[in-house]
């Protein structure tokens, strides 16, 4: 029996200054309705439908990616399908198989995927073992790999991979450091160097409520996420896991713009040319990176 999930959290807001035009939200999910786009059977959760207009309620940007969802297996149709209602402003990241055909590959990229995402941590997940075919049969369409370890410390012995690697690779979730353990974790050490030494990284600030050892506001998170942007500012996208699939305690309401203004040191009381002028760079290049 798999693990149920809470809902989605609906008591999110937008942000009170607007992001510029071409904003990019770089990581949610959607989920059902089951009724049309059933869950895995092999899934490690079960999350309540979350559907693709609640996504663009959420936004409040000009474009967005849905990240596809472990609960529904290598089936892209729902996340495909979330594309297709908002075409001009949407992509996807899918989740494929080691043996997926050409044929797959073409339709996928046909409905607006961008990539693919290995999940090793989550039930019926792909492992890593398979990064470099698989990045060699989806190179033809100028995609990138998404990467969610388990474990920061997993990047130390990734990393020689990586910077092999022949197509882009975002690592998820701050790399999954957990607050507690520090910037000179190998494991965060590791991720620095990944995007201070190579020109297809990325990392992706995102979850860090997961990871945080202090709890709300998170604070043990912002040296880790300042780290990173300092390391290198053109190579970080963001997005906050709406509606925070398997999360097991409440999720602080604090937007993701609030707390990415205080990790480049801006209080959002600041005018609004002051904090866009700082954080313009982090917001357009995510756009950058998922669009075409």
């Amino acid at each position: 029996m798999t693990r149920p999930c809470p809902g989605a959290d609906y008591g999110y807001r937008l942000p009170k200054i607007k992001p510029p035009p071409g904003s990019c939200f770089t990581q949610a999910y959607v989920f059902g309705p089951s009724v049309k786009f059933p869950y895995a059977a092999e899934r490690g959760y079960t999350p309540p439908d979350c559907p693709v207009e609640e996504y663009l309620k959420l936004l409040g940007l000009d474009r967005g990616v849905i990240i596809h969802g472990s609960a529904h297996g290598s089936d892209n149709s729902v996340s495909i399908a979330g594309v297709a209602s908002s075409p001009d402003r949407l992509r996807g990241i899918a989740v494929i198989q080691p043996d997926v055909s050409d044929r797959e590959l073409e339709d996928l990229n046909a409905g607006g995927m961008r990539g693919f995402r290995l999940s090793p941590m989550l039930a019926g997940a792909i492992s890593t073992d398979h990064l470099e075919p698989m990045a060699e049969k989806v190179a033809q369409y100028g995609w990138h790999v998404v990467l969610h370890v388990n474990d920061v410390g997993e990047l130390v012995d990734l990393t020689p991979r990586l910077k092999a690697l022949k197509i882009g690779f975002v690592v998820d979730h701050l790399g999954r450091v957990r607050g507690g353990q520090g910037i000179d974790h190998l494991g965060f050490q590791a991720l620095l160097s990944l995007l201070r030494e190579t020109d297809h990284g990325w990392a992706k600030l995102a979850s860090w409520y997961r990871l945080s050892d202090s709890g709300p506001p998170y604070d043990d998170l912002t040296p880790l996420a300042r780290a990173l942007i300092e390391a290198r500012r053109d190579r970080i996208v963001w997005g906050t896991n709406w509606p925070h699939p398997i999360l097991r305690v409440t999720r602080c309401r604090t937007t993701a713009i609030c707390s990415i203004s205080s990790w480049h040191g801006v209080a959002m009381r600041r005018p609004a040319s002051r904090f866009w002028s700082i954080t313009r760079r982090l917001f357009m290049d995510s756009s950058k990176y998922y669009g075409g």
